[in-house]
């Protein structure tokens, strides 16, 4: 379309210019005494326009001859600054591909030209970037080759070139050459200087996703489980991990917290310190009600951090697994209900209505059975106890309903039925 239209306007001037010499009978005359020159008015205006190309292009070409020198510095700068660059990509390309000493060799080899290209009076606009990232990746050869002495060496020459910039680009580079300085150090198992290098980072680089992984790989190593655990937790809102392993993590930093616990104020901290959503986590309220009885704790406290697993037993999905489910028993049955206070009376009556509503459960024939001993209901207990033996699962909670059917036969003066559930017993 474009060629069409180029077309179409050529001709258009060929027409005019056409019609306007052929009509053009018009003369231009010339004195020059003694002489008189006529000229065709067409032959003018040719003369005028050849005269004004010709002068055109002689000014243009010793324009372009007036240039050529610079043109020629130019294209030599040129070439430095691309075998510059070039030095610097292989020595990413090859500090990738884990090729450290080829890496730190390119590397010194760009910081070599650039420092040249200013020599020459022609330094890189961005000559403070490249020699940073060139530092960089010779520091990160360095490392990988246990060259500490030129790692350290190549960092601080990293922080002197971006030392006072308020440029966005040194200020990352500058993050970045701290955040390497934290990693090296954490590889080198000095958490304290790992956890400074932290520290010196602005506020905003200090909650990276990056940065959030060295520090919590730091704590870790420091036994700081507390910061451990709310780095763990930023890390889970930006999505560093999948849902699972960041609940998987959380559960265990909060078990290494409370096993950790040496009284009861220091177990109550910690799970005063919990989110909501992990209070609701089952392994987490079970192992904190077992610890705190572990330590002669409260058991209405212990009742209170039970209650939504408890809860979650009972709903038709039974959230909970059989290994939980037979650690809430367990717990449950350790002494958490005695008969004796207003709560205790409440779990009573919990146990009795969830025992009703599941009559098969054999855990909550288990459970009411052993209530029904704390309440001295011998007979009730016996046929809860005997319906339970049968069903459960578990040794441990089936060689605990055998015991004590023992001992209610004994009870009962039973001693034949005492030493066959003394013998199922000891057979679980």
């Amino acid at each position: 379309m474009r060629a069409a239209l180029w077309l179409l306007a050529l001709f258009s001037v060929a027409v005019a210019v056409a019609l306007f010499a052929g009509d053009n009978e018009g003369t231009i005359t010339v004195f020059w005494p003694p002489y008189r020159i006529d000229l065709s008015l067409n032959l003018v205006v040719l003369i005028l326009v050849g005269t004004f190309a010709a002068v055109h292009l002689a000014l243009r070409a010793l324009a372009a001859l007036l240039e050529m020198p610079r043109q020629a510095r130019r294209w030599r700068a040129q070439q430095k600054e691309r075998a510059t660059h070039a030095a610097l990509l292989d020595a990413l390309g090859h500090l990738l591909a884990g090729r450290f000493i080829r890496s730190r060799k390119a590397a010194l080899a760009a910081l070599v030209r650039e420092k040249a290209l200013g020599a020459a009076g022609e330094p890189l606009g961005h000559a403070v970037q490249l020699r940073a990232l060139a530092h960089l990746i010779a520091a990160e050869s360095a490392h990988a080759l246990q060259d500490k002495a030129s790692r350290d060496e190549h960092l601080q020459l990293a922080l002197a070139d971006t030392a006072g910039r308020s440029t966005p680009a040194a200020q990352e580079i500058r993050e970045g050459a701290q955040l390497r300085a934290a990693r090296w150090a954490l590889d080198e198992r000095d958490v304290q200087a790992s956890l400074a290098w932290l520290e010196a980072l602005p506020q905003g680089a200090q909650r990276r996703t990056l940065a959030l992984r060295i520090r919590l790989k730091a704590a870790r190593l420091a036994r700081r489980t507390q910061v451990a655990l709310e780095t763990t937790r930023l890390l889970a809102k930006h999505r560093a991990f999948s849902p699972t392993a960041a609940q998987s993590l959380v559960r265990g930093l909060i078990n290494e917290m409370m096993q950790g616990a040496h009284d009861v104020a220091q177990l109550q901290r910690v799970w005063n310190g919990l989110d909501a959503a992990e209070r609701q986590m089952p392994d987490l309220a079970l192992q904190a009600a077992q610890r705190l009885l572990n330590l002669n704790g409260d058991g209405a406290m212990a009742r209170s951090w039970l209650l939504p697993v408890w809860e979650l037993s009972l709903q038709e999905s039974d959230l909970l697994n059989d290994a939980q489910r037979v650690k809430l028993v367990r717990t449950l049955e350790s002494g958490l209900v005695s008969g004796d206070s207003t709560t205790d009376r409440e779990w009573l009556a919990r146990i009795e209505v969830a025992q009703q509503r599941r009559p098969r459960d054999a855990n909550l024939q288990y459970l009411a059975g052993m209530t029904c001993m704390k309440r001295q209901l011998w007979g009730k207990a016996q046929q809860l106890l005997t319906q339970a033996a049968a069903g459960l699962q578990d040794p441990g909670l089936r060689a605990g309903a055998w015991r004590a059917l023992a001992e209610l036969a004994e009870q009962r003066g039973d001693a034949a039925g005492a030493a066959q559930a003394w013998k199922r017993a000891a057979q679980d």
